[in-house]
């Protein structure tokens, strides 16, 4: 008999999410990550916030985790979408997304340690879930009947199904020897909190600029979250900037509609660059969230894609337990890659294809896209419709996406 039913590398935010959806449905799970919990819950780990889709807070609810993070979550109430040149006014041309058009916020804005926070708080509830941290994988086998995991602490685990969470470079994929498709941006992403003046009223804004998008995310209370995808050449001009410097450039881009504002706390940056999984499967081997996809931030759907990546494969494991064959079994998991491959590629191009169409200064071009922001804005349907896409609820979607047990 296998050590564990299931055993994910990478307790991240979808790792968690897919060890809770597991355990819940009955399968003794174990998750290895390299950092203890002290170190990710510390608010210096991780400045970042995360645009959770709808579909995702309805997730959230089912594995108990929202109760948890409500209060620290700002429901995002409009997005408005506009493009212009840096120190111009922005085209006349803009898209507005209004929530009460589909009856309820388009998600929330949580900052990263808040949804770690809630997702430990979850698991204590659950006593089917073993964390091993801190240890690293270091090297991994499957054959037809389970899959063996050998740790840095010098511990070998046998599971039925061995999960890949442990992110862009995934060190487990690279073993198991899963190729991908990959390419750098000329970006670089710059993340960093703002306080100001005026409310911001739950509206989150996306400012094309050449250089790439400016997004403000609102965040609770009078503050704001900026992603700012700049070229990589300035970006390390701008981040050594004083803070006085720094908050001057984030105002020429920020605008003066929310009155004064002030950068707060550390400034991060990454590196942009996309790449997705050639396979997702394997025997007895899985890949979830940014193992098996990277995708530009433009969207602000990252987080949301390895969710549905993880109630997808927590379905699919379930259903083949249920039917009284392994949660490795084969055919599950060919029906998650079927299920999530697809999907994953289409999001993927479509924010490539936005990246490469707004982020650049060409006047034709710059006439088309601004000239298609006024058509999706007039046409009420055409408008809906993306707004379900930005709320992550079109296409087969998960049980536990639609608010249900997986």
């Amino acid at each position: 008999m296998a050590d564990t039913d299931v055993l994910i590398a990478g307790g991240g935010m979808v790792g968690l999410s897919l060890a809770l959806a597991l355990a819940q449905g009955g399968l003794r799970t174990t998750v290895v990550d390299p950092l203890p919990a002290s170190t990710v819950l510390n608010a210096a780990f991780d400045g970042r916030v995360t645009a959770l889709s709808y579909s995702a807070v309805r997730m959230f609810r089912a594995l108990g985790v929202w109760e948890h993070l409500e209060d620290h979550a700002q429901p995002i109430l409009d997005i408005l979408v506009t493009d212009a040149q840096l120190d111009h006014t922005p085209s006349p041309f803009s898209l507005h997304f209004d929530h009460r058009e589909i009856g309820e916020p388009m998600g929330v804005i949580a900052e990263n340690r808040h949804i770690r926070s809630a997702l430990f708080a979850a698991l204590e509830s659950v006593g089917a879930i073993k964390l091993v941290a801190p240890a690293a994988v270091v090297g991994a086998e499957t054959d037809a009947s389970n899959g063996t995991v050998r740790l840095s602490t010098g511990q070998a685990v046998t599971a039925e199904l061995v999960i890949a969470a442990d992110g862009r470079e995934s060190p487990l994929r690279e073993q198991m020897g899963i190729r991908t498709i990959s390419w750098s941006y000329p970006q670089t992403g710059i993340v960093a909190t703002v306080e100001h003046e005026k409310p911001h009223n739950g509206v989150a804004y996306e400012h094309f600029l050449p250089s790439g998008p400016f997004a403000i995310l609102p965040m609770t209370g009078n503050r704001s979250s900026l992603v700012w995808t700049e070229r990589e050449t300035l970006a390390p001009a701008l981040l050594a900037l004083p803070p006085d410097e720094f908050e001057s450039e984030v105002a020429r881009r920020f605008g003066n509609h929310f009155g004064d504002l002030k950068v707060v706390g550390d400034r991060w940056s990454y590196p942009l660059r996309f790449h997705l999984a050639r396979n997702f499967v394997a025997p007895r081997f899985a890949l979830v969230g940014d193992s098996a996809h990277g995708i530009h931030p433009i969207a602000g759907q990252g987080f949301n894609l390895g969710l549905k990546d993880a109630a997808a494969l927590a379905e699919c494991v379930l259903e083949s337990m249920r039917l009284g064959l392994s949660p490795g079994d084969a055919t599950g998991l060919a029906r998650y890659e079927r299920w999530r491959r697809f999907d994953s590629f289409t999001l993927a191009a479509s924010t490539d294809a936005l990246n490469r169409l707004f982020s650049n200064d060409i006047a034709p071009l710059r006439a088309i896209r601004d000239l298609g922001l006024g058509v999706v804005d007039s046409i009420g349907p055409l408008r809906r419709f993306f707004m379900r896409h930005a709320g992550g609820d079109v296409g087969t979607l998960p049980r536990l996406m639609r608010g249900e047990a997986a």
